[in-house]
């Protein structure tokens, strides 16, 4: 199986270049500019053989031009980006796409974006400036997905790289795949499951899949944790920072691997040169078919973007909004920073199942753990994608959420139109029967009829907690852009199961929710001005 993919990623890769240079040539014949395109293998860190896309412009003089290195996505070979390259190579970029370690016709085993995947980078640099009109003093390092992680860890490495594109990746990797203690479980399958089909694990990925598929969950979170600061961006921020690439990063709101939260507390770290794009859509969806060469707004901003800090063109990517966030109606709004994007509301949860302005306290209701209700979270990669390429939501008839399972709370229509824009934030005394108990906060614009849209949710698990003591919890819910129609309101939901998740919660517990007389229960609704 090995072996054919390997083979069968060079095919490919052959494939996609025959049809490269088929519209490399049809502009050659114009006397355009254009590009060349070769097939190489580029010796990487520890002897293995990386295998590479390699695409130089021509008609545009010798050069030096800037490289773009381009890392691959988890089980994708090196054709991913060709359709990409080819634009970026047709405009004076040199441009090298490869397929990652362990994947593919890439040699070594998948180490989970470890230091010699990440010194892989550097070694594709280093063969660039003696095979390539290269410029190894101007280099970007851009990729989707594990290609956006890898090249942010390599961007905190090599002083070269100057610039970063990072879409749809990740800067804290245990905190994308164990949000708030809570294994996104087919989020981890299916990254487990592909890296199998199209790869080669090496040692660490083949101890954590044997303790996961073997059901020694905590013993593989216990190892996820000790690997994920040396592949996290997040802990290099420093080093980072004091070479000042400039970074831009682009995510979907609803991205069900990588979630978007833990990019933006690492966006607000970076001092130097920055850029955000959060837009509607799940994993990679916003960018995919950018890679191919189809028309996308992100790769049209990282493009500008890669010009104006490799090549110093005055094309005004500098002046632009830090920070954008696109609507799920489409809107692009922007910000000067995260703490720009919206004014907090608070509103306080009742007994009675209402959000009002002012506290209400003294209260406390118990539901049954363990049961799942009708709300959740959606399937990892579908519902997503759904909502970002065809405005289809992930649903519920809120009156149909059983009370007996699930916490429901909700506000006033909204007399006029509003957007949610930035993260939720939910606060909430809990006491659990069990010491171990999941918890999953959804927020709903909510119609007329009771039919709500998803808007953000957020897991929650409490590990090791004394049963019956009460405690208060701080939940950061997902950021969104949410257009909010006049006259819907929002509705809260939380409940103890989503079948995306790995979830502690048991049968037969319960969870009492509360509203302390010191401490009430509220949630913080980020509103744009």
């Amino acid at each position: 199986m090995r072996r054919f993919a390997a083979a069968l990623a060079v095919a490919l890769t052959l494939i996609t270049l025959t049809l490269v240079r088929v519209g490399s040539s049809a502009d050659a014949s114009q006397a355009a500019p254009g590009f060349s395109t070769a097939y190489q293998r580029i010796p990487g860190a520890g002897g293995i053989e990386i295998g590479a896309v390699v695409l130089t412009p021509t008609g545009q003089g010798a050069g030096p031009f800037p490289l773009v290195v381009m890392p691959s996505s988890w089980g994708i070979p090196n054709a991913e980006y060709v359709g990409q390259g080819a634009k970026l190579a047709s405009a004076g970029f040199q441009v090298i796409s490869y397929s990652s370690r362990g994947f593919w016709d890439t040699g070594g085993g998948i180490d989970i974006a470890g230091p010699p995947t990440v010194a892989d980078v550097s070694k594709v640099i280093d063969w660039a400036g003696s095979h390539t009109p290269a410029d190894t003093s101007r280099v970007a390092a851009v990729g989707i997905s594990y290609g956006a992680g890898v090249s942010l860890l390599a961007a905190a490495q090599d002083p070269r790289i100057k610039a970063v594109g990072a879409l749809s990746g990740w800067a804290d990797l245990i905190r994308s795949l164990d949000p708030n203690e809570t294994v996104a479980l087919q989020a981890v399958a299916g990254l487990l499951a592909l890296g199998n089909v199209t790869g080669r694990p090496g040692p660490e990925m083949a101890s954590l899949q044997t303790k996961f598929v073997t059901g020694d969950f905590d013993g593989a979170i216990a190892e996820a944790k000790q690997l994920s600061p040396v592949r996290s961006a997040a802990t290099m921020v420093d080093q980072i920072n004091a070479r000042r690439p400039a970074v831009f990063l682009a995510n979907a709101f609803e991205d069900s691997i990588f979630p978007p939260s833990q990019y933006i507390d690492f966006f607000t770290r970076l001092t130097g040169p920055k850029r955000l794009l959060l837009a509607h859509g799940d994993h990679a969806t916003p960018e995919a078919s950018g890679a191919v060469g189809l028309p996308s707004e992100t790769w049209d901003e990282l493009a500008g973007w890669l010009r104006h800090y490799l090549t110093g063109a005055d094309n005004g990517a500098d002046a632009e909004a830090p920070v954008q966030l696109k609507s799920q109606r489409g809107v692009w709004r922007g910000y000067a920073d995260w703490a720009s994007v919206g004014a907090e509301r608070t509103s306080y949860l009742t007994k009675a199942g209402g959000l009002q302005g002012s506290a209400s306290s003294g209260w406390s209701r118990a539901i049954g753990a363990g049961i799942p209700t009708v709300a959740d979270s959606g399937m990892a990669l579908v519902s997503g994608a759904l909502q970002g390429l065809l405005s289809i939501p992930t649903g519920v008839a809120t009156p149909l959420v059983d009370r007996s399972f699930a916490g429901v709370w909700s506000g006033p229509a909204f007399g006029s139109a509003a957007v949610v824009n930035g993260a939720p934030k939910l606060h909430v005394t809990v006491k659990p029967s069990a010491a171990d108990t999941s918890l999953f906060a959804y927020l709903y614009d909510v119609d007329a009829l009771g039919v709500g849209s998803l808007i953000s949710h957020k897991p929650y698990t409490l590990r090791g907690a004394t049963p019956g003591k009460a405690v208060p919890l701080d939940v950061t819910l997902e950021a969104t852009s949410w257009e909010v129609p006049a006259g819907h309101h929002l509705a809260l939901v939380v409940d103890t199961v989503d079948p995306r998740y790995l979830g502690r919660s048991t049968v037969g517990s319960t969870v009492t929710f509360s509203s302390p007389a010191g401490d009430p229960s509220w949630v913080r609704v980020p509103v744009a001005a």
